[in-house]
């Protein structure tokens, strides 16, 4: 599963260098990469930055937004060790990334994945109105919407990221990998409970799962698939409703997210 990510510093130091290097080769993307790397101190404040330009809002908006990430960071320095480790995971898993300057810029799901963990914070932190603020700020831009409430671990990939949907109180385990158009939530029938993902699982594009079910470690669910019913650990399951069609142990299905499904 996750290997050690790199540390903060020698991260940015990647990030900075592989910057200079397109600005050189395109001098057309130089301000932008100044902006969004290059004029900053430090990964925390590139990527809070970046939050909150991903934001809907006035200017003093994003301000507020950058300002409130930046003092999240500092009061819980765990979380850049987590969004280190989130930028990691599509280094291992997606052949098609070319380096961590690439996730940090071009990866919206990466970006909707931090700005949860801060709207996140601030629901912990009892601060409800801002975390839903954020919370709509960025669905409504990324197309991405993760309630402030779910319970997420570190090194989830949201690969393409548009149609994401994770509900309230929704629980993800480390290491899961999800392709676009996913949605996990409760269901509307006035039963409790919300969807308890396990470590590793690999959730397809278009899959569905709703209610208080559980998706057992390293699991598989299929593209489009609905499931309503818990799948046991390195299962895999496919079609609407989703139905078990295997349970050979696959060690790390998150990481094998070119290997076609039903």
């Amino acid at each position: 599963m996750s290997s050690g990510p790199p540390t903060d510093v020698s991260i940015w130091h990647t990030i900075r260098r592989q910057a200079v290097a397109v600005a050189k080769a395109e001098p057309i993307l130089a301000a932008w990469l100044h902006e969004a790397v290059l004029n900053h101190i430090n990964f925390e404040h590139s990527l809070s930055h970046l939050i909150a330009k991903a934001t809907r809002g006035s200017r003093n908006d994003k301000a507020l937004i950058r300002q409130t990430a930046q003092r999240i960071y500092c009061d819980d320095p765990s979380l850049i060790d987590t969004a280190i480790r989130d930028l990691n995971a599509p280094l291992q898993r997606d052949p098609a990334c070319s380096g961590p300057l690439h996730v940090l810029l071009h990866f919206k799901g990466y970006i909707a994945l931090e700005a949860y963990r801060i709207s996140n914070h601030l629901w912990r932190e009892r601060q409800y109105d801002l975390a839903k603020t954020l919370h709509h700020s960025i669905s409504h831009a990324l197309h991405v919407s993760i309630h402030p409430s779910a319970v997420i671990g570190d090194s989830l990939f949201i690969d393409h990221g548009t149609g994401v949907t994770v509900g309230r109180d929704v629980v993800i385990e480390q290491d899961v990998s999800m392709l676009q158009g996913v949605t996990l939530g409760s269901l509307l029938d006035g039963s409790v409970g919300a969807p308890r993902i396990g470590r590793g699982v690999l959730l397809s594009a278009g899959a569905t799962v709703l209610g208080n079910v559980e998706i057992g470690d390293f699991a598989k669910i299929g593209a489009g698939s609905l499931v309503l019913t818990s799948i046991p650990s390195g299962c895999t399951a496919v079609g609407v409703p989703a139905r078990l069609a295997g349970c050979t142990p696959d060690p790390q299905p998150a990481l094998s997210m070119a290997q076609s499904l039903p």
